[in-house]
Parts: structure tokens; sequence; C-alpha cells
């Protein structure tokens, strides 16, 4: 795989990642909002979890690769201040 493959496949899995992440942090609102305190932290725990895994596979194959997850991740934290309503 070229470089340049691996870092449009590493952008397209960081925007899939965001967009995961930010959607169970809504959830995790919600989820303290209703008073379900344990589902929400577990929620969290989780959410930070699979985020530093996909971070840290992508750091090891290397600094393009990582930077082009963060670019994606950056790019649905942009989509979900969007559909929240709020500016990026």
């Amino acid at each position: 795989m070229t470089s340049a493959s691996l870092a449009i496949v590493a952008w397209l899995v960081g925007l899939a990642v965001g967009l995961v992440h930010f959607a169970a942090l809504q959830r995790t609102l919600e989820l303290y909002s209703t008073g379900f305190v344990r589902f929400a932290v577990a929620l969290t725990l989780g959410r930070f979890a699979g985020t530093i895994v996909f971070f840290g596979f992508a750091a090891r194959l290397g600094a393009l690769p990582l930077l082009a997850l963060f670019l994606g991740f950056l790019v649905a934290r942009t989509l979900a201040l969007r559909a929240a309503g709020k500016t990026a």
C-alpha cells in the first residue's frame, strides 16, 4: 500500500472513529441528564478506549497515517458541531 493510499484510508477511518466518538458523546450527555450515571461513565471510558486504540494503531503505522486520522477526526468534530447547531 502506498503512503498516499494509506493516508486516505487513515483519513476515512479517522472520520468514522470521530463520528462514532461524538455520537457516543451525545449519548453520554443524554444518559447523564436522565440519571444513568453508571452507564454514562462506562460509555465515556469505552469511548476514550476506542479512540486511543485507533490513534495508537495509526501512530504505529507512522506520522502520515496518524496525521491523516487526526484530520478525519477533526472533520467529524466539525460535522458533529454543525449537526448540534453550534459553530465549529
